[in-house]
């Protein structure tokens, strides 16, 4: 019983022991790069340089990708200067075959292997490499694997046998084609040196699982980060997401300050190029201020005026959008009612002159005149008076819809529906006028003589009718168009409310 209970107090000391011999961690964000907006407007990644075939975008750097024989890195402009470090870096290795090549191998040692035989970087290297080895070069069948290679500066590495006469420790994953990215945690503390993997089939960014430790191991007091790649004759593509550098110090010690991590030559220079910048702004307040000069002794007004000419707001963007769509349309529109006036105007032309061309036929055929009915020529003409009250509704459907645009209001779908409706009635009503007009010629016309039609007055050039509807159907989806985006619009909008 004494043995139970003395048992949780044992376990909260060492627990609280833990706590205490914890290192601090502090992000280097000049060892570290992470989607998005990775890239630089010059293709470069801040802080880091990539060589070879590494291709650098917004959200990550493919460091080769599934082509044969190629090889990439990239790695850190300036050395750390802290003794114990943690990394955890975030990569992707994806290929069509069931067998990759050659793998991805993170670095820290004491110069930059820019390039070179081992997985896309130089060997003799100083330091220590952790390679995620795909190939089974030796034919043990232990790969995909992870191994752990120090070197002094003086080994070539053994290709051969996949460095395991060399490695320092391994364990075997399967680190390729995952549904989600494999997450790697190194980290070097104590003169241990630890590896925890995620195997890509969990999307918590916490799950580890143990992979390797090296105790006692000693490595440069300063180095540089780095990461490569490498195809042979099979091909992967390799994408790192994330590289986080973090630096590790014993809770008894205090972190050097980040001015100490400066050399005096660089604090020099960067105060030099500080006093030119504050000048220079110095100089561009004293010229606003002298030509807004009713804005004197109102500080945060000033700031206010200053940025307001410069910068335009999300919501100002939005709204100068929204006024240019619905001016843009407004003026489709009253081109579209100048085009139905002039067509009112042509088709009572047209109606007046089929009008007369049939009395003066009826005047000119006496013996014949009762053959064309009063019935008939009042149908023709009601046809006639038909159409003109379609277009006629048609200008005021249009009219409507300039008012409601004009009132920035929305239309509803049945509107659309009618205008076209009308443009189908019109169609059919000029196919009858057309056929009750050849039916009332050739009742006209004797049988040994064909008589030609008459002849109408000439319609404009400037808009035929198959041209009308093309522009009628263009403007409507255009229309609908329009309404259905700004639905879209108000309705994400109402998400911020």
């Amino acid at each position: 019983l004494l043995v139970a209970l003395g048992r949780p107090a044992l376990s909260g000391a060492q627990a609280t022991e833990g706590a205490a011999t914890a290192p601090h961690r502090r992000f280097e964000y000049k060892y570290s790069f992470k989607g998005p907006h990775l890239v630089q407007a010059d293709g470069t990644v801040p802080f880091w340089v990539h060589t070879g075939n590494a291709i650098p975008s917004a959200d990550q750097i493919r460091i080769t990708t599934s082509l044969k024989s190629q090889k990439g890195s990239v790695w850190t402009k300036n050395k750390s200067i802290f003794e114990y470090w943690e990394v955890e870096v975030t990569f992707r290795v994806t290929g069509r075959g069931r067998i990759g090549a050659d793998g991805l191998a993170i670095w820290f040692t004491e110069e930059r292997g820019l390039e070179g035989p081992v997985f896309g970087a130089a060997d003799k290297w100083n330091g220590v490499g952790i390679f995620f080895d795909s190939f089974d070069n030796d034919g043990k069948k232990n790969n995909p694997g992870v191994i752990v290679v120090g070197n002094n500066g003086k080994l070539l590495y053994d290709h051969q046998n996949d460095g395991s006469t060399q490695a320092l420790a391994s364990c075997q994953r399967d680190f390729r084609n995952k549904p989600y990215p494999v997450r790697v945690k190194i980290t070097y503390y104590q003169k241990t040196l630890t590896v925890l993997i995620n195997n890509g089939f969990t999307p918590d960014k916490e799950d580890y699982e143990f992979c390797a430790k090296v105790e006692d191991m000693v490595l440069p007091s300063e180095g540089y980060f780095g990461i490569s790649a490498a195809t042979g004759g099979l091909a992967d593509d390799h994408d790192v997401l994330s590289f986080l550098t973090f630096q590790l110090t014993e809770p008894g010690k205090e972190a050097p300050t980040p001015d100490a991590e400066i050399p005096q030559k660089d604090k020099e220079k960067y105060q030099e190029e500080f006093e030119q910048f504050q000048q220079e702004l110095d100089k561009k307040k004293e010229e606003f201020q002298k030509e807004h000069p009713d804005v004197q002794g109102q500080p945060g007004k000033l700031s206010e005026l200053f940025f307001n000419d410069v910068f335009e707001t999300v919501s100002d963007r939005e709204l100068r959008q929204i006024f240019e769509g619905q001016n843009r349309i407004h003026l489709e529109i009253k081109q579209l009612n100048r085009q139905l006036d002039m067509i009112l105007d042509e088709q009572r032309k047209y109606v007046s002159a089929v009008t007369e061309e049939i009395a003066r036929r009826g005047a000119g055929f006496p013996g014949q005149q009762g053959q064309v009915s009063q019935q008939e020529i009042e149908t023709v003409v009601k046809t006639q008076e038909e159409v003109i009250r379609q277009v006629k509704e048609i200008r005021s459907s249009v009219t409507d819809a300039l008012r409601s645009i004009s009132g920035a209001q929305h239309p509803a779908s049945a509107g659309v529906y009618e205008t076209t409706q009308h443009f189908n009635d019109i169609k059919e009503h000029l196919h009858v006028v057309k056929r009750d007009i050849e039916h009332l010629v050739q009742r006209n016309t004797p049988s040994s003589e064909k008589q030609k039609c008459p002849e109408l007055p000439p319609f404009p050039s400037c808009l035929s009718t198959m041209h009308f509807f093309i522009f009628v159907a263009v403007q409507t989806v255009l229309f609908i168009g329009y309404v259905m985006y700004r639905s879209q619009q108000e309705a994400a909008a109402k998400k911020f409310f």
